[in-house]
């Protein structure tokens, strides 16, 4: 298996592990879908991937619904996507993707997690050319046969397939998503859910207690509500 294969694994049991916190993520990502391409989700394709996630994870359809008329409002604010980068203890570089309608608010807190747990903000650019961005989709495996469709795929960008337990995963470079999306779609696959990733290209091996500093630090990044994701080059 690649690299996309053993990323995924090792992030299964971390991501979108509280069920409040994930619907907050999606509904700040149903705000930017909204604003970006409209509140149709037929010709709104970013749109139409964060209302499968929203399925995904259970998200009630009513939840998802009212997100989608308050981000309609004129009077609701836009969510910012900024990215953070910095170094742990240890070397180990991480990468924090936030949505945030204070910029100043969470420049300050992702600061403060650093400077307490002797780690260092960086630059843009600082680590963010440690990752591979990243885009996915899981599919209905419907009695596919994997190789097959990795083949049929390579044309429209796909560079990973594989099989686990709830469906197919497809992963593609992040810029491949819209074309990667149309052709699921023509197909006429069910597309259970995408999102886009940034996966390291080379992991760091800790002792335990070097984990644990890393791990508090991770920590305290991951319950910050304007946090959407973190990466780091630990090896899991």
């Amino acid at each position: 298996m690649g690299r996309a294969f053993e990323f995924r694994k090792a992030r299964k049991m971390k991501r979108w592990a509280a069920m409040s916190k994930a619907f907050t993520r999606i509904g700040k990502d149903i705000v930017m879908a909204v604003k970006e391409g409209g509140p149709d989700p037929d010709s709104n394709s970013r749109l139409r991937a964060v209302i499968q996630n929203a399925k995904s994870v259970n998200m009630p359809k009513e939840n998802v619904e009212r997100a989608i008329k308050k981000a309609s409002d004129k009077s609701q604010g836009d969510y910012k996507e900024v990215l953070f980068e910095g170094y742990a203890p240890h070397g180990i570089a991480i990468l924090i993707e936030t949505a945030t309608d204070n910029n100043t608010r969470t420049v300050a807190n992702i600061r403060s997690y650093f400077n307490k747990c002797n780690g260092s903000l960086g630059t843009s650019g600082s680590v963010e050319f440690m990752f591979d961005h990243t885009c996915n989709f899981r599919i209905q495996a419907d009695g596919l046969d994997v190789e097959e469709l990795e083949l049929d795929l390579i044309d429209f960008g796909c560079e990973e397939v594989f099989l686990d337990e709830d469906g197919i995963v497809i992963y593609a470079p992040f810029e491949q998503f819209g074309t990667l999306q149309k052709e699921l779609e023509s197909r006429g696959y069910s597309i259970l859910s995408s999102g886009f990733e940034r996966i390291p290209q080379v992991t760091k091996k800790l002792t335990e207690e070097q984990m644990a500093d890393v791990e508090k630090l991770l920590e305290r990044i991951e319950e910050d509500d304007d946090v959407q994701n973190v990466y780091h080059t630990m090896e899991e």
